[in-house]
Parts: C-alpha cells; sequence; structure tokens
C-alpha cells in the first residue's frame, strides 16, 4: 500500500471550497513514511480516516503540521515499539515535549473563552499525540455500565434530558478512588432510570468534589463503606471555608447525600443513609435579581441584528415571549393558532406544563417567518429553531451562547456599568416579567403570561420594578412626612420651621 494518505480519501474532502483546495497543491496528502514502522503507519492512516468524519479538511490540514512535527520528534529514537500502542500515552507525549524544548517550541498556548477570559493550555502538538494515542486504544468489551466512560446510547434505558442540551457520554474516570468509584456507578446507573440526566450530572460533578478532598485530605478512604459522619464534618467544613457560594454549596451537599443514601440501600450499608442531616445543608446565599434596563436592551439589540437571520429572530422572539431559553429553543411548527380573531402560541414548557397565550400580530409575523426559514431550511424537522447538525433536535443552547457571546467580545458590548455583558439568558425572562407589572397586572395574569403554576414567584418581578419601587418609596416618605407634621401640633415656635421648610 502506498505510504501516502491523499486528501481525496478523506470524507470532509468532498465539502472543502476551492479556495483551500487550490491553497493545498500538490502537497494534499499525508506523508506516512515519515514514521518509522508499518503498524503505525496503518495506525496513523485509521486515526486521519476517521478524523475525516468528524472535522474539516481545514482542520485535517492544521494536524497534518502536528503530524510532521511527532513524526520528526521519533526520528533517530532507538528502540522504538513497532506500534503506538507499545508504550503508554505519557511515555509519547514526553519523546515531543523533550523535542519542542529542544526546538524552542512552548508546551502551552493561551486559550481566549468565549467570555474573554485567557486561559493557558495545553499546546496543539501535544492535544494532536494525546488525542492520536487514545483513538488507537483498544475496544472495551466490558458492559457500558461497568465502564469508566459511559456512552449514554450503549446504555439499555431511556433517559430523560433537556433537548437544547447534547450530553453523549458520563465519565467516572474524576472519581480517584477505584472502590467508591464502582460503587457510585451503580447509585448513578439507577438514578438515571428516574431522574433527569441534567440532575445525574450534578451529582457526577459533587462527587468528583468530593473525591478530591478525599485524595488531598483522607488518603486511606477507599471505598463509600469507610466514610463516617467524622469525615463528613469535616468535608462541610472544607467547603464551607474554600470561598464556594452558599447556593453551590448547598447544591452539591444534596446530591451527595442523594447518591450516598442510594450507595447505601444497594450495598446494605445503612450508616450512609443518616450521614447528612438537613441542617448539614448550608442555607442558600439568593442571587441578586437582576433584569435589564431599557439602554441595555436597545445596546443588545442594536447588535444582535448582525447574527445569523435565525439566531436574530430566536433572540428577538426569546425577548417577546417572555420564556425560558429552552422553551424557546424547543417551539415546535405547529405552535401558532388562532382563537376569537387573535394570535395563540402554545408553548411545551421542558421544565413544566403546557401552556397557550395571546401574542402581538407582529409577533406571529415573526415567527411565521422563522417556521418558512425553518422548512426551506431543514424539509420536515419539528422545531423552529433546528440544530444543523441533526435536524431532529433543536437549536442546541450552547451554540447559541458561542455566537452571541463572540458578537459581545466583538463589537465590545457593555452594560450599564461598563463591564461586558454575559449570556444569562434567563435575565430577559425577568426584564419581560418586570416590564408586566409596569402595566398594572394583577399577579393571576402575570403567572398565567409566564407559565407558572402559581402566583407565588411573581412578587420578585414586582420588587425589581423601578417604577414600582420609585413609588413605594415615595408613599412610604409621604406616610412618615405626614405623621411628622401631626406630631408638630403643640410645639414651640421654633418647631414650625419645619413645616413651612417641608
Amino acid at each position: 500500500m502506498e505510504d501516502r494518505l491523499y486528501y481525496h480519501e478523506l470524507e470532509c474532502y468532498r465539502d472543502a471550497d476551492d479556495a483551500l483546495l487550490r491553497e493545498c497543491g500538490n502537497a494534499d496528502y499525508l506523508d506516512l513514511s515519515l514514521l518509522p514502522t508499518e503498524t503505525m503507519r496503518e495506525e496513523v492512516r485509521r486515526y486521519f480516516r476517521d478524523r475525516g468524519t468528524h472535522v474539516t479538511l481545514r482542520t485535517v490540514t492544521r494536524e497534518k503540521a502536528h503530524y510532521k512535527l511527532f513524526c520528526q520528534a521519533l526520528q533517530g529514537r532507538r528502540k522504538l515499539p513497532d506500534s503506538l500502542l507499545g508504550w503508554e500515552e505519557s511515555k509519547w507525549v514526553q519523546i515531543l515535549k523533550g523535542y519542542m524544548l529542544q526546538n524552542g517550541i512552548s508546551l502551552t498556548r493561551e486559550s481566549v473563552s468565549v467570555y474573554g477570559t485567557v486561559h493557558t493550555v495545553q499546546a496543539r502538538q501535544i492535544m494532536f499525540v494525546r488525542r492520536l494515542i487514545q483513538f488507537l486504544q483498544p475496544e472495551d468489551e466490558r458492559p457500558e455500565q461497568e465502564k469508566d466512560m459511559w456512552y449514554l446510547d450503549k446504555l439499555d434505558i431511556e433517559i430523560e434530558q433537556n433537548p437544547i442540551y447534547r450530553t453523549n457520554t458520563l465519565n467516572f474516570t474524576g472519581i480517584c478512588q477505584t472502590g467508591i468509584r464502582e460503587e457510585v456507578k451503580q447509585a448513578i446507573y439507577l438514578h438515571l432510570k428516574y431522574e433527569n440526566l441534567g440532575t445525574v450530572k450534578r451529582e457526577m460533578s459533587s462527587l468528583r468534589m468530593f473525591s478530591k478532598y478525599l485524595e488531598e485530605q483522607q488518603k486511606e478512604v477507599t471505598s463509600c463503606k469507610e466514610i463516617d459522619r467524622r469525615l463528613v464534618e469535616e468535608y462541610l467544613i472544607h467547603i464551607a471555608t474554600s470561598g464556594g457560594s452558599g447556593k453551590s454549596n448547598s447544591d452539591n451537599i444534596i446530591k451527595l447525600r442523594s447518591v450516598l443514601e442510594t450507595v447505601g440501600k444497594l450495598f446494605d450499608w445503612p450508616h450512609l443513609e443518616k450521614l447528612l442531616i438537613n441542617t448539614d445543608i448550608p442555607q442558600e446565599v439568593q442571587a441578586e435579581f437582576k433584569v435589564y434596563s431599557d439602554n441595555e436592551l436597545k445596546r443588545l439589540n442594536e447588535q444582535i441584528t448582525k447574527l445569523d437571520e435565525q439566531i436574530t429572530r430566536c433572540m428577538v422572539i426569546h425577548q417577546m415571549l417572555g420564556t425560558r431559553i429552552s422553551d424557546t429553543l424547543t417551539l415546535q411548527r405547529d405552535c401558532l393558532s388562532q382563537s376569537n380573531g387573535m394570535d395563540m402560541i402554545k408553548i411545551r414548557q421542558v421544565k413544566s406544563t403546557v401552556y397557550e397565550k395571546p401574542i402581538s400580530a407582529e409577533l406571529a409575523a415573526l415567527i411565521r417567518k422563522a417556521i418558512q426559514y425553518s422548512k426551506e431550511r431543514y424539509g420536515d424537522a419539528v422545531y423552529i429553531f433546528v440544530d444543523e447538525k441533526d435536524t431532529s433536535r433543536p437549536l442546541q443552547y450552547t451554540t447559541i451562547k458561542h455566537k452571541v457571546l463572540a458578537l459581545i467580545q466583538r463589537e465590545n458590548l457593555r452594560d450599564d456599568e461598563g463591564k461586558h455583558f454575559r449570556f444569562p439568558s434567563h435575565m430577559f425572562r425577568r426584564t419581560y416579567g418586570a416590564k408586566l407589572t409596569e402595566l398594572h397586572l394583577d399577579d393571576w395574569t402575570i403567572s398565567k403570561l409566564l407559565g407558572h403554576r402559581g402566583v407565588h414567584t411573581v412578587v420578585h418581578y414586582r420588587k425589581m420594578n423601578n417604577l414600582i419601587l420609585a413609588a413605594e418609596t415615595r408613599r412610604a416618605r409621604e406616610e412618615q412626612t405626614r405623621i411628622l407634621l401631626e406630631n408638630l401640633d403643640g410645639w414651640e415656635d421654633e418647631y414650625e420651621q419645619i413645616r413651612q421648610d417641608d
């Protein structure tokens, strides 16, 4: 077989643009002869063939440079194994790092997040080698629930999850203790049958935090059976003094308790069911209930129009409906109807019930335009806003989040405090609720328009409304003035100055 892998053999070649193909010119292949053994050549060939089904040709051309650097690092080395599987991943990475240091190539790079923050991460050359070695690992033939990485579509259970978040795996490798890892796998498998995937992921997060603490502070603990009240109290002190927020701390404790109680039931360790009591859970620190000001909304909306037209429609519809972002992204094409000449919309809440509410003719027209666009672009898809990678799914939250945050960074959009806007999509819903209170609607009507089951949360929107706050303050001050003036009657003349000043 020829020691070359031509780009036209890769699946991504079909979608490559002409400019890139011209740029490649005669160098439109990977030279496999740079590797010292035939086995390695076939392994790299398999890797790039598979890689071509997941990434663009431009990404492949970038990885070609990383591949050539790796080959250079291997040249001249003695006693190399016949296969890339002959050594552990760490050994290959060590060889590459040594070569990079000798040639003045940095082992790290700066990565800018969608929020504009800068992080130091591994160099792409090192990440390439790690990805290559991991790809070549033989398939684990154990039952899925015994593995340390679960592919959810391979589990024999139906999993409930929010459709706007794509989660393919659960990774248990962050739980350092082998015994605890195997025990909690059984608990998590049971929870997946009855809980939403989002809840299970938060349980996994709490377990990783707990495992990290044990690894650093309690190395002798290797099984959940060994966890006692003394250890739990020490952990509670640790997280209370580690600087985390009250809300995250309380949620982590609740999720940890849930998993430990399930482990206790499964393995007949009853003491685990009584380790954590209600008073152990720290009180949540209520986050400040913020809304967008009119000026902030104006600045945002002026720039949102620069996004892709369907993304722009999505953001405008989201604001005008006042729904949760999950409910906006999962709007279906049959959501519109009419009742007594009024346009109505059916909102299938992901986290709650289905409800209908009236909307303006202008908003209905915008939604119809979005539906038309979706039909022309994606055919018979269910949703109005569609995930381009999988048209059976709605537009993913991370997709719209990254696009909006990239716009914020690019246009240097800042809030009234001079800080870059973030993407708290729920603030649009809060702003919508606060605007409803300005219309002097009753609590029941506001709760129905927001899709709430009851009226108990409406008070938050009323408190946040600036006009109402100002009016309440003015009435309180007027009442105080009235009481003060009444009490001035009968006092000496010098106090009359107060009445005159008022």
